[in-house]
């Protein structure tokens, strides 16, 4: 492991492995990097691939107060400028920081998966303030279930009334994925207020000069498709890829229908 040293200070812990051109793998909200060993492993073969904590978790150090999505940019930039890596890859809520980071940093490759970026009202972030109040009033289960519900409005849960999701999400709680998604939900309504603090027309996005890989799982959130829709007029160097058979966590389970055009675009 190697240590970052970010813009404020706070000492960044590098995992990398592997041996070829870098990669920067920036995780998604609500959980931390260890649900992306798999993937690092299969683009390890060709890629050193370097994994970090965002902070707030595990090894990272903590947030600074207010939350805003330039102090993980800032944290990004200083592993891009530490590993000399130029190409990115970003998950969902780590998807909407790396393509703000493309608009300045020196990125050249950009491969997203399910990037929670929100243009033209996508992502309005309604469902913050109900799920606030159930944590607020101790009820992880009944908070997370309405986060789940809002996205992935495409799954048969997502059509059961609230008390039946929340009784399948309490289960969900005892498995150690769980545990982690909800000790870290608060952080990641955070997150979501932010991407919806920077909804806008997808013409804000028109200075990324990166080459893009835009994947998204096709048993996934309806949501993803039409940010690609959306995104590519703007996004000349964009080419989409839909993962069939996969869903939000496709990514996590890394399967070569995914892996492989992810490594043939990484290796251009």
């Amino acid at each position: 492991m190697e240590r970052v040293t970010a813009p404020d200070g706070a000492t960044i812990v590098l995992h990398s492995s592997g041996t070829g051109p870098g990669v920067v793998l920036v995780h998604g909200g609500g959980v931390t990097i260890e649900v992306y060993r798999r993937l690092a492993a299969a683009l390890a073969e060709r890629h050193t691939v370097h994994l970090y904590n965002r902070r707030g978790r595990a090894d990272a150090p903590a947030r600074r107060e207010p939350y805003t999505v330039e102090q993980e940019i800032e944290d990004l930039g200083a592993v891009l400028a530490h590993t000399g890596a130029c190409a990115v890859v970003g998950h969902s809520s780590g998807g909407f920081i790396a393509l703000r980071a493309a608009l300045r940093l020196p990125i050249d490759r950009l491969a997203l998966y399910d990037p929670a970026v929100s243009v033209d009202g996508g992502m309005t972030g309604a469902f913050i303030p109900a799920a606030r109040a159930a944590l607020r009033a101790g009820d992880t289960a009944r908070a997370l279930a309405i986060v789940g519900a809002a996205g992935n409005p495409q799954s048969p849960a997502a059509r059961l009334p609230l008390g039946a999701q929340t009784a399948i999400t309490r289960l969900f709680l005892r498995s150690r994925v769980g545990r982690e998604m909800g000790a870290l939900l608060d952080m990641t309504l955070d997150e979501t207020a932010q991407v919806a603090a920077h909804d806008g027309p997808p013409e804000q996005y028109a200075g990324v000069t990166a080459e893009v890989l835009f994947a998204y799982g096709q048993a996934g959130p309806p949501h993803y498709p039409r940010l690609a829709a959306a995104l590519a007029p703007v996004l000349p160097r964009m080419q989409v890829l839909a993962v069939p058979r996969c869903g939000h966590d496709g990514i996590n389970r890394a399967p070569a229908r995914l892996v492989e055009p992810l490594v043939a675009f990484l290796s251009r």
